[in-house]
C-alpha cells in the first residue's frame, strides 16, 4: 500500500474539492481503498464461492484493527451495518424495564436520540435529555450527578464528540458517575474514532457504537460495536441470525447431522453478527483504517489540531463566533456566522467557492483530516474576504 503523508492529498488524484473539509459528514475514498475494493470484486468475479473463505478471514483482520483503536481484545467487538444499527441492536438487547431512566443529551445526531425513544416505547422506560451546550465540563458532569442522584438510571447514551458544535464529551467523568451509581454508558463514537485516541478499557464505557465512513476513511455500510466483556452475558439475544450461533457454519461443510437450531449462542457481542455483511464496505473501511494506523492516531490528531487552530483565529478576527472548547482534542471546528449572515447562505458561497464543507443545525462546520495541507487555511479565508 502507497504510504500516506500527513497534509498530502497525492492518493486523492480524482478529489475535485480545492478544500475537502468535510470529514465528520463523508470521507471520499483514497486510491488505496478505490484498489482494495476492485481487487476483490475481481477476487470474486474470478472464484465465487471460493471467495469466501479469504473474506472471513478479511472481516476477522478488519475487527481487530478496529480492537486496536478502541483498546480492546477483538472478541469484543462486533461488525454492524453503521452507527445507529449498532446503537439499534444494543437498544434492543439492552434489558430495559419499566420505569428505567434513560439519559441523553440535547443536541445529539438524532441516531442517539431516536433509537433510545423507540427502546422506552418498547420496555416502559424513560428518556430525559440533559443541557449541554452552554455547559463546561464540571457543570455538566454536575448536572449528570444530579439526574443520577435521583435513582433508576439505566444508561447514559453519549456521543463521544457533538455532530454539529465538534464538543468532545467528557467521557471518563460520566462514565466514572454512571458506574458509582450502577448505571452504564452506551458512546456513539462516529465523530471520534480514526482523528482521536479513545480506548474504551481506560475511559470505563460499557457500550459503543461507530460507522466507518467519516473518520475512518471507508465507505458506507459497515460499522461496528463494542461491549465490555463483562456486560455481555446480561444481554437479550434479541438481535441474532444464522451466524450469532457457535459453529455456524458447521451444518454446510461437516457432513449430516449439524443441522441444530438450538446450538447455543456466541458468549460474546459477536453474537450480533448474525447476517452476512458487505465485504467491499468492510474491505474499504479496513483499507482506510491502515492508512490511519500507518500514520499515528495521535499523529493525526495533532496535525488536525494545527489545522483548526488555524483556521480558527482567522474565522474570529473575521466576525465567525467559535464554538471550539479551548484544548479541544475533537477534529471538527464549528463556529457560528457573523450577526446579519446565515449558515445556509455561508454554506453554500464556501461549497461555490470548491470549499467542502457542511452546515448542520445552523452551524458552519469545517471537519479536516490527515490529506488536508495547512496552506488550505490561506484558500478559505480568501473565500471570504473575497
Amino acid at each position: 500500500m502507497t504510504r500516506p503523508v500527513l497534509g498530502s492529498r497525492a492518493l486523492f488524484p480524482d478529489l475535485e474539492a480545492r478544500a475537502y473539509l468535510n470529514h465528520a459528514a463523508v470521507s471520499p475514498p483514497s486510491q488505496p481503498v478505490q484498489a482494495a475494493v476492485a481487487q476483490w470484486m475481481s477476487h470474486y468475479g474470478r472464484l465465487g464461492l471460493g471467495a469466501v473463505h479469504g473474506a472471513m478471514e478479511q472481516r476477522a483482520a478488519l475487527k481487530s484493527r478496529v480492537a486496536d483503536l478502541l483498546g480492546c481484545a477483538a472478541s469484543d467487538v462486533a461488525l454492524s451495518g453503521s452507527t445507529n444499527r449498532g446503537l439499534l441492536d444494543l437498544s434492543s438487547c439492552i434489558p430495559f424495564k419499566t420505569g428505567d431512566r434513560i439519559l441523553c443529551f440535547d443536541g445529539e445526531f438524532p441516531a442517539n436520540i431516536t433509537t433510545w425513544m423507540c427502546a422506552a416505547q418498547a420496555t416502559g422506560a424513560l428518556v430525559e435529555r440533559l443541557p449541554q451546550a452552554e455547559l463546561n465540563d464540571a457543570d455538566l458532569l454536575s448536572v449528570v450527578e444530579r439526574a443520577l442522584n435521583q435513582g433508576g438510571v439505566r444508561l447514559i447514551a453519549v456521543s463521544a464528540v457533538q455532530f454539529s458544535t465538534g464538543r468532545a464529551m467528557p467521557l471518563k467523568g460520566l462514565c466514572d458517575l454512571a458506574h458509582a451509581h450502577g448505571a452504564e454508558v452506551c458512546v456513539d463514537a462516529i465523530q471520534a474514532l480514526g482523528v482521536m485516541p479513545l480506548n474504551v478499557v481506560e475511559l470505563g464505557i460499557d457500550y459503543l457504537a461507530t460507522g466507518g465512513h467519516k473518520w475512518l476513511m471507508g465507505i458506507e455500510g459497515v460499522g461496528f460495536v463494542y461491549a465490555a466483556p463483562h456486560r455481555v452475558s446480561s444481554l437479550n439475544r434479541r438481535i441474532a441470525g444464522w451466524l450469532s450461533h457457535e459453529n455456524p457454519v458447521g451444518f454446510l461443510l461437516d457432513g449430516p447431522g449439524h443441522l441444530d437450531y438450538d446450538r447455543p449462542f456466541r458468549d460474546d457481542i459477536g453474537f450480533l453478527e448474525g447476517h452476512s455483511m458487505s465485504v467491499l464496505g468492510c474491505v474499504a473501511v479496513e483499507a482506510g483504517i491502515q492508512l490511519i494506523q500507518a500514520l499515528g492516531v495521535p499523529q493525526i490528531q495533532a496535525h488536525v489540531r494545527a489545522y483548526n487552530d488555524a483556521l480558527e483565529v482567522g474565522l474570529v478576527q473575521r466576525g465567525f463566533t467559535s464554538l471550539r472548547l479551548p484544548g479541544s482534542p475533537a477534529g471538527t471546528l464549528s463556529v457560528l456566522p457573523p450577526k446579519g449572515a446565515t449558515s445556509v447562505a455561508w454554506t453554500e458561497r464556501f461549497n461555490a467557492a470548491g470549499i467542502s464543507m457542511s452546515g448542520p443545525d445552523g452551524k458552519l462546520r469545517f471537519s479536516p483530516h490527515w490529506p488536508n495541507a495547512l496552506d488550505e487555511v490561506s484558500m478559505v479565508l480568501d473565500v471570504i474576504d473575497g
